[in-house]
């Protein structure tokens, strides 16, 4: 029988996942079916125990239910339990396990599809909220020379500075504290390309060989890449490589098969 997996969230008309897990099922010969389900917002729990009713073995979780999913799961990652947010379910002898896999999926396009090392460089992360969080901790275990988160709200950088503090250099504040500070990786963890608006990045932040990396995609150039371009950095890339590296880990914890993944970020490029 045909093993069922599905994403929800709300709204999910728009995503990516069920074509991208088509295409890795396909290319791996595994035998599931992948859909799209939509949660009610007051219902995500009653969502998820249905589909486990109907035979379900796994999920994924996109906004805004990533921190319901984390309350959710009887198991947790550590990368799970740091980013308090899960957007990968698995289902397995009555268990619910979650897992993240934003930050892997990150790390693998940066380093496996545009080529980019990041031990040992000076990173800067845009942001404090959910979709940076996620990130820290993958990161870190990259051991760059240093993280920096900077955002708005400097209190909410310094605590995920003291949060994270015991996996590696990392250190948080206000974007006026980047002053007279350059970065070899600048990653864009805010929403502000969603509204083609720039975090008030002071000038001279992007090394010369830098790597400007917003995780938005589907956008073309931001706000972000454009005045990354503007500045100098020497390679920019959006987050469409991460979207699908993040769906691969999440295809590799339910089915222990690691798909090809270049294939079918051109695919979605096209």
């Amino acid at each position: 029988m045909t093993d069922q997996y599905a994403v929800t969230g709300n709204p999910i008309a728009h995503s990516k996942s069920p074509s991208i897990h088509t295409e890795f099922a396909k290319q791996t010969g595994e035998d599931m079916a992948y859909t799209a389900v939509l949660a009610p917002l007051d219902g995500f729990d009653r969502t998820v125990d249905q589909f486990i009713s109907q035979g379900g073995k796994g999920m994924n979780v996109t906004v805004p239910f990533k921190q319901e999913a984390y309350q959710l799961a009887s198991v947790l990652s550590e990368r799970a339990q740091l980013a308090e947010a899960v957007n990968t379910l698995k289902f397995e002898n009555g268990n619910i396990f979650g897992d993240n896999t934003d930050g892997a999926g990150l790390v693998r396009d940066i380093k496996e599809n545009l080529g980019f090392n990041i031990q040992n460089k000076r990173v800067l992360l845009l942001g404090a909220g959910g979709a940076a969080r996620g990130v820290i901790l993958p990161i870190l275990k990259q051991l760059p020379d240093s993280l920096t988160i900077a955002n708005r709200t400097a209190a909410k950088a310094v605590e995920l500075q003291q949060q994270f503090s015991a996996y590696g250099a990392i250190t948080g504040g206000g974007y006026s504290d980047l002053a007279g500070r350059e970065f070899d990786l600048v990653i864009n963890a805010t929403s502000s390309s969603l509204n083609d608006a720039l975090p008030p990045l002071p000038a001279g932040v992007f090394a010369s060989h830098a790597l400007a990396y917003d995780m938005m995609y589907g956008k073309g150039l931001t706000p972000f890449l454009l005045f990354a371009q503007s500045e100098g950095a020497a390679q920019l890339a959006d987050g469409l490589g991460m979207l699908v590296e993040q769906a691969a880990e999440s295809f590799f914890i339910w089915r222990g098969v690691r798909p090809a993944t270049l294939p079918v970020i051109e695919l979605l490029r096209k």
